[in-house]
């Protein structure tokens, strides 16, 4: 009896243990993620519609200044991410407590309204991005049917397909992949999505390169598009505003830094594995911008299209830019979840603190799916996230400008959350003396990017709405 007791007690004792090993030092699921899937993460959010409207804004800024520009937000954005990146845990960035969000970050290291303005930046970034890849996959999935249209009933032949149906086949993935409960389980998805973007980035640099090497019949000017010629001095002003914010939309992953930390291992530390992914994303990312903006701009000149891949035309290798293009969408599936997936988990985590005896929203029932096995369906996260889908590609009907809107959402959130919330959280966590020589270099290089941010929000705004008066909607078929 009393060795059968034991053994019981041993058993209990041993399944303890396993759970416990199961377990971080926060009690939640034992975090599985590496530098390899942080780095496709960052890539997946860094590589994606941005790359496409590089080649626009270089032309809008010329040789010289399209470069500096592209260069300077990078070396910014890494810069900024290594001192988000020792922000996770507090007071201490190895052993400290954890932050899973880039609000409760900013909670624990400045707190006050701050937290406020931080989650209104990043959650309208979410929103925002999640419409501007609507758009964009919607684009380039109709460019694949514009091509095939050409290819079959030849160049004259009017194909002018409606962007509409390819929105609601993306949000209707979407409503799917959503379901996904959290942020820790889409690592495959990112790894996928990264491979794509690398592919179609590739794709459009050799089309590029190739058109360069053929002697493409361009011009080009060491500072962009020539009033007089191409654009007046009005329009000169007002495009190069904006393609600075098209510049800093290629840059904003900071907004899901912290969730992306979150999924890392808890050794090596999480704060230097990071930083490293940070470095390999950013870096490999530069480059890539760096060759498309200048090669496409070598290939179209200042008559680039806002869309690269979509100037070279739907002729021959029709095949290629139709395999580009279908890449583009793959990735944006992908993309679209790592900036949605952030909100999902706010908004339901506030509704269950807010609402916890109710079933509607706590309830988790257990599916058994095939090829799977059990999967937890709760009816809240089905009703709520197939809504905010549907919502995003109600807007991105109605406001289907890829450029001006990109534009304005990079304007909007870079200074925010890339560059204000890290360096302030910076000279509070190391009590940096005021006016002290690094207090003043971080401050002037805060006010030097807010300047930048203003400036490119009002050039988007203003594209925004003269696209807005030469807009008509096409019809839905």
């Amino acid at each position: 009896m009393d060795a059968h007791i034991h053994k019981n007690k041993a058993s209990t004792l041993e399944v303890a243990n396993n759970d416990r090993k199961n377990l971080d030092d926060d009690g939640r699921e034992k975090r599985t993620g590496t530098l390899v899937t942080a780095s496709a993460h960052i890539i997946t959010a860094v590589i994606g519609s941005g790359v496409l409207s590089l080649v626009w804004a270089i032309a809008q800024l010329g040789w010289v200044v399209g470069p500096v520009v592209l260069m300077a937000f990078s070396f910014i954005t890494y810069f900024t991410s290594t001192l988000l990146a020792d922000a996770y845990r507090t007071p201490d960035p190895v052993s400290g407590k954890r932050n899973y969000t880039y609000m409760e970050v900013v909670r624990a290291n400045l707190g006050g309204r701050n937290v406020q303005l931080c989650g209104l930046a990043q959650y309208a970034n979410f929103i925002g991005a999640t419409i501007g890849y609507t758009i964009t996959a919607s684009i380039s999935m109709a460019a694949v049917k514009r091509s095939s249209c050409y290819h079959s009933k030849g160049h004259a032949a009017a194909c002018n397909p409606s962007n509409y149906p390819y929105m609601i086949s993306f949000a209707a993935v979407q409503i799917i992949l959503c379901q996904i409960p959290n942020f820790h389980k889409l690592s495959w998805l990112s790894i996928l999505a990264a491979i794509m973007s690398f592919s179609y980035s590739s794709i459009g640099l050799g089309l590029s390169l190739a058109k360069v090497i053929v002697g493409a019949d361009v011009k080009t000017s060491l500072t962009g598009v020539e009033v007089g010629f191409d654009v007046t001095g009005e329009e000169k002003v007002w495009k190069t505003f904006q393609s600075i914010g098209d510049i800093a939309f290629a840059y904003t992953y900071s907004t899901v830094l912290i969730e992306i930390q979150d999924t890392l291992k808890s050794y090596p530390p999480e704060n230097k594995v990071m930083k490293k992914a940070s470095l390999v994303g950013v870096s490999t990312t530069t480059v890539f911008y760096m060759l498309c903006g200048t090669l496409g701009y070598a290939a179209f000149g200042n008559k680039a299209p806002g869309n690269f891949l979509t100037g070279f035309g739907f002729y021959d290798p029709f095949w290629l830019i139709d395999f580009a293009n279908v890449c583009i969408a793959v990735h944006l599936v992908g993309a679209y979840q790592v900036f949605c997936q952030p909100l999902f988990s706010y908004v339901e985590l506030k509704c269950r603190q807010r609402w916890p005896n109710s079933n509607f929203i706590t309830t988790e029932r257990v599916m058994n799916v095939p090829f799977y096995g059990e999967y937890y369906i709760n009816m809240f996260r089905l009703v709520w996230r197939t809504t905010y889908v549907i919502q995003t590609v109600v807007v991105a009907m109605i406001f289907p400008f890829f450029n001006s809107f990109v534009g304005l959402i990079g304007a909007g959130t870079f200074y925010p959350m890339t560059v204000y919330f890290p360096i302030e959280m910076h000279i509070a966590r190391a009590k940096i003396p005021r006016l002290s020589f690094t207090w003043v270099w971080l401050k002037i290089l805060s006010l030097a990017c807010l300047v930048v941010a203003l400036v490119a929000a009002i050039g988007s705004v203003q594209g925004l709405l003269t696209d807005v008066k030469k807009y008509k909607p096409s019809r839905l078929d």
